[in-house]
């Protein structure tokens, strides 16, 4: 650590990152509130964290002034805290936070404490929110860079100007994997073409394994290579919190990739109280299936659910 500071204090050319940094934040202030969001400030100590089954969490204990102590969490997303915000009436709001997820080291993707934008449009669904996004970051580059619609990234160039490119996860199995959509949403048919295309597969092997192989191997790769690509509609068993779509097969759901990266996971949010219950007791006990650190449901989130939450769009996206 002595050492980087040293050169930040040498150098004075390596704190430009950090002014840009500061400048996209700003940028990122200014859209939400020239359009009426209110900025919220969410808990980072929590009782119960969302129930997202492949994240795991940071555990510590609380403890009273008699030496009671209780098991508390840092959140890997802002999301459940929100929500209960929107159930209570807040209209549109945003959240530039810390998040924090265990597990995943370090790396170019992935960092345990990163700086998350979360928000939610409401009335809104995905594809309101994708429309945000567009602008959002288009906005974002003429502040930092005015003269230029094109985003410059490892060498190459990706073009902010042109609408975002959109194709539906059905559509992009079948184009890129020559999959069609009863094999893709068969376990048995699914596990079949795998074998076929060299995948190790074993009667251990599940749906979902297979799907994030192809899906990661044979399409994400060829997603956002000029510009921002838009992935929609996943099948219903990968969107825990998102609504269904009007083929109950598949979720209202979206991510966003560009340059080999995922920018964003974008929802039309699931309203209905008793199907978010049942989504979320699932997930705790494919948690449990798994090995992650267990804990119990956020039965606010539920309650607060059931006070009634109007059609509403959400996102979340990593600054970093």
């Amino acid at each position: 650590m002595i050492r980087k500071l040293a050169k930040l204090k040498t150098n004075k050319e390596l704190w430009e990152p950090y002014w840009v940094r500061e400048q996209v934040i700003d940028a990122i202030r200014a859209y939400f509130k020239v359009r009426g969001f209110h900025e919220v400030e969410t808990p980072l100590l929590l009782k119960a964290p969302s129930t997202e089954p492949f994240l795991e969490v940071f555990e510590t204990s609380l403890t009273n002034d008699l030496g009671q102590s209780r098991q508390a969490f840092l959140p890997t997303s802002p999301e459940f805290a929100m929500k209960k915000l929107l159930c209570a009436g807040s209209g549109s709001i945003f959240q530039l936070t810390k998040s924090f997820r265990n597990g995943e080291g370090a790396s170019p993707r992935h960092n345990p404490e990163f700086t998350i934008l979360e928000w939610y449009e409401t009335p809104g669904d995905y594809m309101s929110v994708a429309k945000d996004f567009e602008k959002l970051m288009r906005f974002i580059l003429q502040k930092i860079a005015p003269d230029s619609s094109k985003l410059s990234y490892k060498g190459k160039e990706y073009d902010l100007s042109r609408p975002w490119e959109k194709i539906s996860v059905a559509q992009a199995f079948s184009r890129y994997a020559g999959i069609d959509t009863e094999t893709m949403l068969s376990e048995a048919k699914l596990k079949e073409q795998a074998k076929q295309k060299g995948y190790q597969v074993t009667p251990e092997t599940t749906w979902e394994q297979v799907w994030n192989q192809i899906i990661a191997n044979e399409i994400e790769p060829k997603l956002g290579l000029t510009g921002p690509t838009i992935l929609y509609d996943y099948p219903i068993s990968q969107a825990a919190l998102a609504k269904k779509a009007s083929d109950g097969r598949f979720a209202e759901r979206w991510e966003v990739f560009m340059a080999g990266l995922e920018l964003g996971n974008c929802f039309s949010e699931l309203t209905d109280w008793r199907e978010q219950e049942a989504r979320c007791k699932a997930d705790l006990l494919e948690r449990k299936r798994l090995g992650k650190t267990e804990y119990p449901m956020d039965s606010d989130f539920i309650d607060a659910l059931k006070l009634g939450m109007s059609e509403t769009g959400g996102i979340a996206v990593g600054v970093d």
